[in-house]
């Protein structure tokens, strides 16, 4: 099964190459191809390291808590995040600066793999959000490394292809030590693919965990932002090509009743943000990048086109209301439990297979709405801009059905030292 997974990698990675060439050559994006191989030295730690894969910003950002409470169990741990992206690695240097040190997650070929794990040195492979890579997975168990999924879970469109080759994975997931998933039908999947029962344990979702903004983070971002006292302002999160559109019919519509309104618009890949610059012009409206902020504001209210990473979940906390995109389109949505935890009325499309609990959560509360296109959308944002009561109670909503889910973070930290590093001081 090995070898024919690896030459089918190869395949892949090797019909993938054009098009990472040409993002390098294109927008700059680099390869980190030694490093993925293993092929660069890096400085080996004084003691074997707790690993944590993320592999983009998301996972990066969910990874916070667990990050956190590991630096405060195990003081002296040294500690080694890993990303496959360029975003996410640079949201782990500046989340985890003094706290861990990144590194480019290998290929997944067997000699990369034993190349990178041998200089990491780890006593556990901590990896986020089911990611299964089987070669790197095998590595580790060959080297007697325990591993843990954290904070797993499996789409609709992941099981059903996983299922397709179940006698496959059930290889693969005898590898991992303890799976913590994020809620009962993740759990049940993972062992209908062949996971032993007793390794499998519902942990809630590690993104439900509050992460504090910093002290007076409202007030910066209305000044960074430029934005007066009192003046309304919504945010879309995440979103895709095809959602941008219904977002800015919405805002124009909304523009009729508060021509002050300031809109958000924070693409789900910064890489679209010269493509959503240019659509927002097409509309008639005048854009501005974040990163020109607050100098290259100008006279007027210009939609701001959010072109940094890490910052949005922060930027909610200034928002009157949120759209979180991926939703519009079956693209599965995105977190809305950031929104929420900051007390934000959500509003969402009705694709969302990869939150199906945090919009359960959110509607059952009346906390969140679902918006199936423009109309609807401009709809429920003016009724909230409108309502000022209607708005705070929604939120109160969204804040309290979001913290009900508070935990995950305790219940995979003891695991791990359950599991993973058993008989060390806490």
């Amino acid at each position: 099964m090995y070898p024919v997974y690896t030459v089918a990698f190869a395949a892949a990675v090797t019909g993938y190459a054009p098009v990472a060439l040409m993002r390098r050559i294109a927008r700059g994006v680099p390869l980190h191809l030694r490093e993925r191989l293993g092929l660069i030295g890096h400085e080996r730690p004084a003691a074997p390291c707790g690993w944590i894969h993320a592999v983009s910003v998301g996972e990066a950002i969910a990874a916070v808590p667990l990050v956190e409470g590991l630096r405060q169990r195990w003081p002296d741990l040294p500690l080694v995040v890993s990303t496959v992206t360029e975003t996410g690695a640079r949201v782990v240097r500046e989340r985890f600066a003094g706290l861990a040190r990144h590194r480019y997650f290998p290929l997944d070929f067997p000699g990369a793999a034993r190349r990178v794990i041998a200089s990491i040195e780890p006593a556990f492979f901590v990896c986020m959000e089911t990611e299964l890579w089987p070669n790197v997975l095998r590595v580790l168990a060959g080297r007697g490394v325990p591993t843990m999924i954290a904070n797993g879970r499996l789409s609709d469109r992941s099981f059903r292809r996983y299922r397709l080759v179940r006698s496959a994975m059930k290889r693969v997931l005898g590898d991992v030590t303890v799976f913590a998933m994020q809620s009962d039908e993740d759990a049940r999947r993972v062992i209908a693919l062949g996971a032993l029962p007793e390794r499998v344990v519902v942990a809630g979702n590690l993104k439900h965990e509050p992460l504090p903004d910093p002290a007076g983070a409202a007030d910066l971002w209305h000044r960074l932002l430029g934005l007066a006292a009192g003046q309304p302002v919504w945010i879309a999160g995440s979103t895709h090509r095809g959602e941008d559109e219904a977002v800015l019919d919405a805002h124009r519509r909304a523009l009729a009743a508060r021509p002050d309104l300031v809109l958000v618009l924070a693409p789900r890949h910064p890489e679209r943000v010269g493509e959503v610059m240019k659509l927002v012009a097409g509309q008639g409206f005048r854009g501005v990048r974040r990163s020109e902020l607050p100098g290259g504001r100008g006279t007027g209210t210009p939609i701001i086109v959010l072109d940094t990473v890490g910052e949005l979940a922060q930027l909610y906390s200034i928002a009157d209301v949120v759209f979180v995109g991926g939703s519009l389109l079956a693209l599965g949505g995105h977190n809305m439990l950031e929104p929420a935890l900051r007390g934000r009325p959500v509003l969402f499309g009705p694709h969302t297979s990869n939150f199906r609990e945090a919009a359960s959560i959110l509607l059952a509360a009346g906390g969140g709405a679902v918006v199936r296109d423009a109309a609807e959308l401009a709809a429920e944002l003016q009724g909230l801009l409108a309502d000022p009561d209607l708005r705070a109670r929604r939120g109160a909503a969204a804040r309290e059905a979001a913290a009900s889910r508070h935990g995950a973070a305790r219940t995979t930290l003891d695991l791990l030292a359950r599991y993973l590093y058993p008989g060390q001081p806490t």
